[in-house]
C-alpha cells in the first residue's frame, strides 16, 4: 500500500465557531492506481489533500485525529524538516490555479530548475537542461526558447502543463492533482487528463485526482470516493459508480451531467445547498436534500455499509439497497 489515510479529522477554529472540515476520512492508494475524490465545493476534498501533503495552514486549521501512512510511515508524526524531504521528492501536488501557484517574477525555467538545485544539488546549467527536458516531456512546444519565459506568457493549458512538469520533476511515487482542469476549455481539459494518465502509466505513480466533475474522471480513474460534508459517503470502482450508484448524493451528481440524448430538456440539479461545516445536520448530513430521507436519517449517522458483500464497495446510506436498485 502506497498511501493509507485512516480516520482523518481536520477542523478550523473561526470567529463563528469550529468548522469540522474532515470527519473521519479513510482511503487508500496503491502504486499505479488512480483514485478520484469527488464532491461539491466545501465537501473536504482539498483540505484532506492538504493534510496529506502537510501544507495545511495551522492555525486556523488543526488535525485532531487519524493517521496518514505513506509507505508505512505516519507522516503526521514526522518533524517538519523530515516532512519537507517527503514533499516534492516522494509526493507532489498539482494545484488548480497554475497562475497563482507559479511565481510571476521568475522564469518557468528557474522555477523548474529550483527543484533540482535544492533537492539534487545540481548546477544551474544542469538544472536548466533538465527543465527543458521536462517541458518537452509535457509537450510544451519550443521548450529551449520558452524556458526563459514567464508564467504570464503561457496560456492556461500550458501553465497547467508546467505545473505537471514541476510535480514530475523528482519522479515522486504519489501525485495529488487538485482540480487540474479548472477554468480550461473542454478540449484542453481532455489533453491535460490524457497527459496525466500517460505519465502515470509511464512512471507507475499513485494518483489522487480531486474534482467535482464526474465527466472528467470516467476514463482515467480506477476507483472513486465521493465526499459530502467532510465524509466519504460512497466508495467503489469507477465502473460500478457509473453503472449503479449506491448513495443518493452520487446519483444526484450523475443525473446532473448533461447528456446528448436529453437535448432541450431542463438539467437536473440537487435541491438545496451543501451544509455549513459550522452546523452539520445531525444524522445523515445529506438528509435535508435527499429524496430518500426518512426519520432515521435525521437522527442516526449511517456508517459506510459494505455493499452486497463486496469490501471494495461502500455506501453511507441507510437505504443503499433502494438507491442501488432504484
Amino acid at each position: 500500500m502506497l498511501l493509507d489515510v485512516r480516520d482523518l479529522h481536520v477542523e478550523f477554529h473561526t470567529r463563528d465557531g469550529v468548522a469540522k472540515a474532515v470527519n473521519g476520512v479513510n482511503y487508500q492508494v496503491d502504486a499505479g492506481e488512480t483514485l478520484a475524490v469527488l464532491g461539491e465545493s466545501g465537501s473536504g476534498k482539498s483540505v484532506t489533500a492538504q493534510a496529506v501533503m502537510g501544507i495545511l495552514d495551522m492555525p486556523p486549521g488543526r488535525i485532531t485525529g487519524g493517521e496518514v501512512l505513506f509507505q508505512g510511515r505516519d507522516l503526521l508524526k514526522l518533524k517538519e524538516e523530515e516532512r519537507r524531504k517527503v514533499r516534492g521528492a516522494e509526493m507532489a501536488m498539482i494545484f488548480q490555479d497554475a497562475l497563482s501557484a507559479l511565481n510571476p517574477v521568475l522564469s518557468v525555467g528557474d522555477q523548474l530548475g529550483e527543484m533540482f538545485t535544492v533537492h539534487r544539488g545540481m548546477s544551474r546549467k544542469d538544472a536548466r537542461a533538465r527543465a527543458v527536458e521536462l517541458m518537452d516531456r509535457v509537450r510544451i512546444p519550443a521548450a529551449k526558447e520558452r524556458v526563459r519565459q514567464y508564467p504570464h506568457q503561457f496560456s492556461g493549458g500550458m501553465r497547467q502543463r508546467i505545473m505537471i512538469a514541476m510535480a514530475l520533476a523528482l519522479e515522486p511515487k504519489l501525485i495529488i492533482a487538485d482540480e487540474p482542469t479548472t477554468a480550461l476549455d473542454v478540449t484542453v481539459q481532455a489533453q491535460v487528463m490524457e497527459l496525466l494518465a500517460e505519465l502515470q502509466r509511464e512512471y507507475h505513480m499513485g494518483l489522487i485526482l480531486i474534482t467535482h466533475d464526474l465527466g472528467v474522471v470516467a476514463d482515467v480513474a480506477d476507483r472513486i470516493a465521493v465526499m459530502y460534508a467532510g465524509r466519504i459517503v460512497e466508495s467503489a470502482p469507477v465502473h460500478d459508480i457509473y453503472k449503479a450508484p449506491a448513495h443518493p448524493y452520487t446519483r444526484g451528481l450523475l443525473d446532473s451531467i448533461p447528456r446528448l440524448d436529453q437535448k432541450g430538456q431542463e438539467l437536473y440539479a440537487i435541491k438545496g445547498l451543501p451544509p455549513s461545516l459550522l452546523r452539520i445536520p445531525p444524522g445523515c448530513a445529506f438528509h435535508p436534500r435527499c429524496p430518500l430521507a426518512r426519520d432515521v436519517c435525521t437522527t442516526d449517522e449511517p456508517p459506510l455499509y459494505e455493499i452486497e458483500g463486496r469490501p471494495d464497495r461502500g455506501s453511507a446510506c441507510h437505504f443503499w439497497r433502494e438507491c442501488l436498485h432504484g
